[in-house]
C-alpha cells in the first residue's frame, strides 16, 4: 500500500537482499492532494529500484500527465535512475511484469487494497491484484 515516500523507502529497503536480479517498481501518486510529495516519491522510487515505471494511482481531478511529470522530475534527480511513464496503470502493470526476467522483482506500490481507480468524479473498478494475476498469466509467468 506505500503511497508516501517513508512507505516506498521501507518497502524498497526490505526486498534488496531478497532479489537476484532488478527491483522494478511501479508507483504514481494521487491527485487533489499532498502534491509536495510527488517529486519526493519519484525520487525516492528511482533511487531504491532498477526501473521505475511512473503511472497513475488516483488522480481525481488532476491531469494524470501532470501529476506524473512531478514524479518524474524527482524521479530524474536519481544520476543512475532508469524510468519509464506509462500513464494507463493496466498498461502499467502488463508492462512491469513483461519486461521483468527471472530473478527480477516487480512491487506495483500505490494502491494496495483499493478496488477502484478515482478519475474525475467516478470511481472506475479497479484492482491492482487482479490486473497482477492477468499479467502474470498474459507474460506467461503462470499458467491459466
Amino acid at each position: 500500500y506505500a503511497h508516501t515516500p517513508d512507505a516506498i523507502a521501507v518497502v524498497l529497503d526490505s526486498v534488496q537482499s531478497m532479489v537476484t536480479g532488478r527491483v522494478i517498481a511501479l508507483v504514481g501518486a494521487g491527485g487533489d492532494r499532498d502534491t509536495d510529495k510527488r517529486s519526493i516519491m519519484g525520487a525516492t522510487a528511482a533511487g531504491l529500484s532498477d526501473l521505475t515505471i511512473i503511472t497513475t494511482d488516483n488522480p481525481r481531478s488532476e491531469d494524470p500527465l501532470s501529476i506524473a511529470a512531478e514524479a518524474r522530475r524527482g524521479a530524474e534527480t536519481q544520476p543512475r535512475a532508469t524510468i519509464e511513464t506509462v500513464i494507463d496503470r493496466r498498461s502499467a502493470i502488463r508492462h512491469g511484469i513483461a519486461v521483468a526476467r527471472q530473478g527480477d522483482m516487480v512491487l506495483v506500490l500505490g494502491k494496495g487494497h483499493e478496488q477502484g481507480q478515482d478519475i474525475a468524479t467516478e470511481v472506475l473498478p479497479f484492482d491492482d491484484r487482479d490486473e497482477v494475476r492477468r499479467a502474470l498469466v498474459e507474460a506467461g509467468w503462470v499458467p491459466t
